[in-house]
């Protein structure tokens, strides 16, 4: 007896599995805020040099005295459509190394500056004077942020097996609390980095961890809804966020109150089981048959006596992953998987990121783009099981492509009144990163065969650190370059890549409704022949029903 038939005899989805996946699913929420409040606490606020005769200078003229102190010691910038007070330079009567061709008066760079303090009264961005030169330096804490996720893919994944999922997520828990609140108390941007390093860590961690608990325990008939409803928890996280921090406006204050509620995922101890499965696998047969027993019992169902003695788990031959890239087909298939992963993430928490670099309110505009995101996956959830895997996957990504290259005819042809076409196509390019973003969990494990899945998946993840990575560098170009062209540049990019890796996908095999491959031999020959039949547990279509070969797939 399979352990997915014991699922399927006690209830694939029943009372008891909806209480355990409502309970991890809350863990995803905590992970949401922390993956994305960077969004909030390192927005880069309007900000000029401070007047150095001024010890009280605030970036608000505050009377006609203080505007003329600001007009005799600030120079003035051209922009695309008016002129403001320079950001890095100020006027110095004492350095005649570079003059203003406008008023033959000095200039000189600064090392003190006032900040719009409007929007938030601290963040980030001002507590370590992260500007001018030292712009950069927010790429490079996000850059550290995803390259703790990273790490924490690959290391607690491993862990999990090891030492069992429960004990993985409680420690996530703890290490999210900690690195949480002690970003607040960083006193420099190195320790803030190593911070950050840690809560990505634990945000990723705890997301994976719970996603496992709670996929474990679901049949296999539900386990694709399962997978994408899980996202909706993250989805309320990033509501939740925006809201918070549309209450408090201090980067710390904001930082520890949404820090502190991990804690309570320490109560998970008693009230979630051990994942039956890896109790199972590590040979802890009588605590696996106390919880199947309990799960059966709440569900109203009963199993024989001796059921445990017959469960065989669904392992099979295990591979190593490189024996996917035996045969000219696997390896162009396994790269063009590869890319897919480094491309979506790269394009989602870009875009992500960017929210606060368009025009308009932080808060509506991070809003809107949880709303669309939400809307992404309600969508997925109606079509995916319609549509086929390979069809949606790249209609959504070509949809997302566009919408963001389309961003350029606004910033040429148009002006500030049209921003708002912009920041639309924002909004469109993130409903369509979302929904392929759901798509690919579920289409990239489908094509790795059984003996290498969970390798595959591994290795997948690392190139979603490497692309997380990099979105924050193509993020904050318009920052870093800035020019006619700054908010649509990113947005350019984004596009670019998401059009390029939609059409790659194109040669990728369908596997709606397709027996999964198996073996090394499967995975060959999956997509190519007639052989590809209906999964399992997928309905079987009728006799006189002949499906399609696309003989375009590799």
């Amino acid at each position: 007896m399979k352990f997915d038939e014991i699922l399927i005899h006690v209830g694939e989805f029943g009372p008891y599995q909806r209480r355990v996946y409502f309970l991890v699913c809350l863990a995803c929420i905590t992970s949401a805020i922390q993956t994305l409040l960077p969004v909030f606490i390192l927005e880069m606020p309007g900000y000029r040099c401070k007047i150095p005769t001024l010890e009280n200078d605030t970036y608000k003229i505050q009377s006609p005295h203080h505007a003329s102190l600001v007009n005799q010691s600030i120079p003035i910038e051209p922009t695309d459509e008016s002129e403001s007070y320079a950001s890095c330079r100020l006027y110095d009567v004492t350095n005649n190394s570079t003059r203003s061709p406008e008023t033959n008066q000095s200039q000189t760079t600064c090392h003190r500056w006032v900040y719009d303090q409007s929007t938030f009264t601290s963040t980030v961005i001002t507590q370590f004077d992260m500007v001018c030169d030292h712009a950069s330096y927010r790429s490079h804490l996000n850059m550290v942020g995803f390259g703790g996720m990273l790490a924490g893919a690959v290391t607690f994944g491993i862990i999990s097996d090891i030492v069992g999922r429960k004990l993985t997520l409680l420690a996530s828990g703890v290490i999210q609390v900690i690195f949480g609140i002690a970003l607040a108390f960083s006193p420099n941007f190195i320790l803030f980095a190593v911070f950050r390093f840690f809560t990505g860590i634990a945000a990723m961690s705890t997301f994976m961890i719970a996603f496992v608990i709670g996929l474990e325990l679901v049949g296999p008939s539900k386990r694709t809804i399962a997978g994408i409803a899980i996202q909706f928890f993250w989805c309320f996280g990033l509501f939740l966020l925006t809201l918070v921090a549309y209450f408090i406006r201090d980067w710390k204050y904001l930082q520890i109150v949404l820090s502190i509620p991990s804690v309570f995922f320490i109560a998970y101890w008693w009230v979630i089981p051990e994942s039956p499965r890896w109790l199972l696998s590590r040979g802890r047969v009588d605590e696996a048959e106390v919880i199947l027993n309990k799960l059966a019992r709440v569900n109203g169902r009963s199993l024989p006596k001796d059921f445990i003695k017959r469960i065989v788990l669904e392992q099979g031959p295990q591979m190593k992953i490189w024996h996917m890239f035996t045969s000219p087909v696997l390896i162009v298939r396994g790269i063009i998987i590869f890319s897919q992963w480094l491309a979506i993430n790269i394009i989602y928490y870009g875009l992500s990121l960017n929210v606060s670099n368009l025009s308009g309110d932080v808060f509506l505009n991070f809003t809107f783009l949880s709303a669309v995101e939400t809307a992404a996956y309600v969508m997925c959830i109606f079509l995916l099981e319609k549509t086929g895997r390979k069809q949606l996957y790249f209609a959504a990504m070509l949809l997302g492509g566009v919408a963001c290259i389309a961003t350029v005819f606004p910033v040429i042809y148009g002006d500030k009144s049209h921003a708002w076409i912009t920041v639309t196509l924002a909004m469109v390019g993130k409903f369509g990163a979302s929904a392929a973003f759901a798509v690919l969990y579920v289409f990239s494990g489908e094509i790795f065969p059984t003996v290498v899945r969970q390798s595959g998946i591994g290795v997948c993840s690392i190139f979603e650190g490497t692309g997380g990575m990099v979105a924050p560098y193509i993020s904050d170009l318009g920052i870093i370059f800035g020019g006619h062209l700054a908010e649509a540049l990113p947005l350019i990019v984004f596009g670019a890549v998401t059009v390029a890796a939609g059409l790659l996908s194109l040669l990728l095999p369908e596997t709606k409704n397709k027996k999964l491959p198996e073996t090394i031999e499967d995975a060959i020959f999956f997509g190519r022949n007639e052989r590809s039949n209906t999964n399992a547990y997928d309905p079987i279509p009728s006799s006189n029903t002949k499906e399609k070969v696309d003989d375009s797939s590799i």
